[in-house]
């Protein structure tokens, strides 16, 4: 018998699931698609898809994967064998370990940060480094390279060179990245953020070595730490002179691009992305819940923290960036960036006009790790969770712990995330995260909700829910499972079809063949559910192919939900409920 582990106190679960759904999506995206797509009337459609789509579907995950005491894959195996290739099963796995390669790379971004603070000058300070390229200008110098020297050329404060960028870019791009023209250009590794990166994979491995009872004593101080952060920069931020004038640009609403359907697109983005929807972090972190957790309480406090979260960042960051236009001369619009610009260009020039720059650039460098690694560690987890759900007894006989399971998977993702830390690693890393999230994320999380609630059925989801908490839920849930979010979500899917134009970064075109890889990253997913649905069929009992059909869609759990409290089975997986006491005992 294989008594799984649960948390230690819910309170533990719940800073988890805080920090796995508040990242640095938070930080950064959600301010400049705010900007970017109406300012204030943003929220509108924002609420509107966090209310009919995120808190449902969050709910459903929840309801899932505390109701199955199983991984993405386990879960979707007893709800639906037909669907336990999809997202929520094999593809959430391939997606979240495409997502653990690539984001572990940002974090050992801030680490180089962090590093490079406890200095008594921050080195993204002028141009007069020998390492600084020929286009850097801090409005007085700017580099010039003669005959493989280096001098410096002063030139008026108002007059910028064509093509010159500031000391912290030219720190981010020559220095910290010493990145190529293009994907192309591959270079070599560049070993300190290697080795960095090694390192942010030893800090997941400790985080997570034990399962929830290390993870939910590390949580205390991930999850929280940021928002002190992020309330000291807003309070030290709003008394900023110009920081009003960034604040108004932050939430001034330009009413007619609601009228766009790209704004209705990032904001349903957003809400998937921050809260985590179809990328299996909250079915497996609530598989590790007591059967009895209350839920719908679980769900209000995860989302309304995340919204508070985003509005927070977002106020903090464009107070900060209202007084860093004001002192440059100029208007906010031209200093804000999108992506790992805003954090790792804007924010440490605004940090080098106030006082003991080193502390201020260093706090919010850790709380930039500590919102990246909550993030990464269930990311890892879920991949964890899942393998040694279904191969147990191979894991057991082979590897003896489950944290040698957990070093084998952190030492193979940390190998496959190599390329990003190549000098043409940027661009890889960011061919790989629009493509692994952005573009199948609709599609995946579509058929996780239409095979949990069309073939399950949303009615008997609830009472799954009745039983784990003596009431089902609201009538209003039911409804979004149903019909609400799954028609939101495919229609958002399929003019993101539409409207869909080769990915490129800033002015880099990529060529043919990174785009070809870019689909072929994305199919990696989205093709477990073709290939898994087949593989369903194909082990299916009957004698005909109807008959394989429909036994594939008839779930494990399907004939048990009508009684109060059932007993559940799938092959050799068996969930007991003691009916009189009303406790489940754990799977064997």
């Amino acid at each position: 018998m294989v008594a799984r582990q649960n948390w230690s106190k819910n309170v533990e679960f719940l800073l988890a699931a805080i920090g796995y759904c508040v990242g640095l999506g938070n930080v950064w995206r959600f301010p400049y698609l705010c900007y970017s797509s109406g300012g204030g009337a943003f929220l509108i459609p924002f609420f509107l898809m966090l209310i009919l789509c995120a808190i449902p579907l969050l709910y459903m995950e929840l309801a899932v994967g505390q109701y199955t005491q199983n991984g993405p894959v386990g879960a979707l195996a007893k709800i639906c064998p037909l669907f336990k290739g999809k997202r929520a099963g094999l593809a959430t796995v391939v997606i979240s370990f495409l997502f653990t390669t690539y984001y572990n790379v940002i974090i050992a971004w801030a680490f180089y940060y962090l590093f490079n603070c406890f200095q008594a000058v921050l080195p993204w300070v002028g141009c007069n480094h020998d390492w600084n390229s020929p286009n850097c200008w801090d409005g007085t110098t700017q580099q010039n390279f003669t005959n493989g020297t280096t001098n410096s050329s002063y030139v008026a404060a108002s007059v910028k060179p064509n093509g010159s960028i500031s000391p912290t870019e030219d720190f981010y791009q020559t220095y910290v990245l010493e990145k190529t023209k293009g994907i192309e250009e591959v270079g070599t590794i560049k070993w300190e953020l290697a080795l960095i990166l090694l390192l942010c994979w030893v800090v997941v491995y400790f985080c997570i070595w034990k399962g929830p009872k290390s993870t939910g004593k590390v949580v205390y101080f991930t999850a929280t730490f940021p928002y002190l952060v992020l309330v000291t920069l807003l309070v030290r931020g709003v008394t900023l002179p110009g920081s009003l004038n960034g604040i108004m640009f932050f939430i001034k609403p330009k009413w007619e691009l609601l009228l766009d359907p790209k704004v209705w697109v990032n904001a349903a983005a957003q809400n998937f992305n921050s809260i985590g929807i179809a990328f299996g972090g909250i079915i497996t972190m609530s598989s590790y819940n007591k059967f009895h957790n209350r839920i719908i309480k679980d769900v209000l406090v995860i989302a309304v923290v995340d919204a508070i979260t985003c509005l927070l960042a977002g106020f903090a960051i464009f107070s900060i960036l209202g007084y860093l236009a004001e002192n440059q001369g100029k208007s906010v619009d031209d200093v804000i960036q999108q992506g790992p610009g805003l954090v790792f260009v804007i924010y440490p020039e605004a940090f080098t006009t106030m006082p003991v720059p080193q502390l201020f650039a260093a706090v919010f460098f850790i709380m930039l790790i500590t919102l990246g690694v909550d993030s990464q560690f269930a990311s890892t987890e879920v991949i964890v969770t899942t393998i040694n759900d279904h191969f147990h007894h191979q894991v057991k006989k082979y590897l003896k712990r489950k944290e040698v399971l957990v070093a084998i998977v952190c030492g193979f993702s940390f190998l496959c995330g190599l390329p990003n830390v190549t000098q043409g690693g940027y661009y890889f890393f960011s061919l790989i995260d629009h493509y692994a999230a952005a573009v199948s994320l609709m599609y995946l999380a579509f058929f996780e909700v239409i095979a949990i609630t069309w073939f399950y059925g949303a009615r008997r989801l609830g009472r799954n829910v009745r039983e784990m908490n003596g009431s089902p839920p609201n009538v209003f849930f039911i409804v979004c499972w149903y019909f609400i979010s799954p028609v939101f979500i495919f229609g958002i899917w399929l003019f993101s079809m539409i409207s869909y134009r080769p990915f490129q970064l800033d002015d880099y075109q990529y060529p043919i063949w990174a785009t070809v890889l870019g689909w072929f990253i994305a199919a990696l997913s989205v093709l477990c559910v073709p290939i898994g649905m087949i593989h369903s069929i194909y082990q299916a009992k009957g004698n005909n192919l109807w008959q394989k059909l429909r036994n594939s869609i008839v779930s494990p759990l399907e004939e048990h939900t009508d009684a109060s409290y059932p007993s559940l089975s799938n092959g050799d997986m068996v969930l007991h409920v003691n009916a009189e006491k009303k406790e489940p005992l754990q799977p064997y």
